[in-house]
């Protein structure tokens, strides 16, 4: 197989994959089967046809509408498909054909369901979580370059770490912190990952947390009590570890050693 080839494949592989993202995003947390019943519309519940089904493609012909009920369907439904094939073509540019590649791409489209429902309905699903970190372990110990040791203190760690910090928001700051969900979260990074990219996962989600919460309190869109799900920016920390880890150690330890 050529290479042109090979990222085709994979990028309508990734794109078929973020449909059913979406059935994912929508449906667990409201609690029903991904499984049953098929796609439907979820206004006039009529079932998607196959050829009204076909990622990217369907959106653009159908004009973005049903074909029976004429409702407009969420902009969200090419983005995860879209999302979710670049995720892939750029795992395979990044590691190869490989196992290893094999399992980041799950990672990645475990982490793109969470950004979906938490954005949508402030909720980290468990069923993506809890297999999540069985598979991160069962990768140390097979294919991923990371080692068992390594996994195990990633997995400690990284929800070690949230789950301090959300056992002491409500003595620091008289209300809640992290949810488990987050907490879960970051043991799946680190599970996947490590210890060190699971804490540059923190530093980063809590970076650009604290800077767009900042910021859309100051433009008056949300008030300083709203709540402002962490999890896409966890997530955003997750995928720039994947890819970017070992970099930005070395850089922040350049920092540190210029300021000695």
């Amino acid at each position: 197989m050529s290479e042109w080839s090979l990222y085709l494949l994979v990028g309508t592989l990734g794109a078929l994959i973020g449909s059913f993202l979406n059935v994912c995003i929508f449906r667990l947390p409201r609690g029903e089967s991904i499984a049953w019943p098929g796609s439907h519309c979820p206004s006039c519940n009529h079932p998607i046809e196959f050829y009204d089904n076909i990622p990217l493609l369907s959106y653009l012909w159908l004009a973005g509408r049903c074909r029976a009920c004429h409702t407009a369907i969420s902009i969200r439904y090419p983005l995860v498909e879209a999302t979710n094939a670049l995720g892939y073509l750029t795992i395979l540019w990044f590691y190869g054909p490989s196992w290893t590649a094999a399992l980041y791409a799950l990672l990645f489209s475990g982490l793109v369901v969470v950004t979906g429902t938490d954005l949508t309905h402030k909720i980290i699903p468990n069923v993506i979580t809890l297999p999540g970190i069985v598979v991160g372990l069962l990768g140390a110990v097979t294919v991923l370059p990371v080692s068992v040791i390594n996994s195990v203190l990633g997995l400690t760690v990284g929800g070690g770490i949230l789950w301090l910090l959300a056992w002491l928001s409500p003595y620091l700051f008289g209300k809640e912190g992290m949810g488990g969900g987050d907490i879960k979260l970051l043991a799946m990074v680190g599970a996947f990952l490590g210890w060190k990219p699971a804490l540059l996962t923190i530093m980063i989600g809590s970076l650009t947390g604290s800077v767009i919460g900042i910021s859309l309190i100051a433009l008056h869109i949300i008030k300083r009590d709203d709540y402002i799900p962490f999890g896409p920016f966890l997530v955003l920390g997750a995928l720039l570890s994947m890819f970017f880890a070992q970099p930005l150690l070395d850089w922040y330890q350049g920092l540190l050693s210029a300021g000695d």
